[in-house]
């Protein structure tokens, strides 16, 4: 398994991966920038790097997340979520089928092993509010804020 670490907006991201692909991308508070950057790496790096850049919407790069066949089921539900647009807890757990896993589901959200990559900060509250993020609520704020840059200015 390799390693690498790049620097981000958010923090220092940690991203392992094997010819298998990715399976691990977290963010830290700091840590050593990778001078270097494994050949396995390589593709997951340029793209998590356009993704700051505002260049890219999509990630392409082979994952290979490790979980129960429920977490994988919900991020591969993650994954249909377009950039830019939210959901809630509650329609994600319509959407998987069952309403009353609702807890499951947001258990299965905050184990995602894939940060942006597998998108679980556009998950959101019924009510619109942002809870549950295990980076913290501001870079989930700066996640969704980062992917619909144009607001909808108010009339008052």
């Amino acid at each position: 398994m390799e390693t690498a670490f790049i620097n981000t907006p958010l923090g220092t991201a940690k991203i392992k991966g094997d010819e298998n692909g990715v399976s691990v991308i977290s963010i830290l508070q700091e840590g050593e920038i990778s001078k270097e950057i494994p050949l396995e790496l390589k593709e997951a790096v340029s793209q998590l790097n356009d993704y700051f850049e505002g260049n890219r919407t999509q990630f392409t790069f082979e994952i290979n997340p490790k979980g129960t066949d429920f977490q994988k089921k919900v991020w591969k539900a993650l994954l249909e979520i377009p950039y830019g647009k939210t959901i809630s807890y509650l329609d994600l757990s319509k959407q998987l089928g069952d309403v009353k896993a609702i807890r499951a589901v947001a258990s299965a959200n905050g184990k995602n092993p894939l940060w942006i990559v597998v998108p679980c900060h556009r998950v959101i509250g019924t009510d619109g509010s942002l809870t549950g993020y295990a980076g913290g609520l501001w870079r989930k704020k700066w996640l969704i804020d980062h992917e619909n840059p144009v607001k909808q200015q108010s009339l008052f």
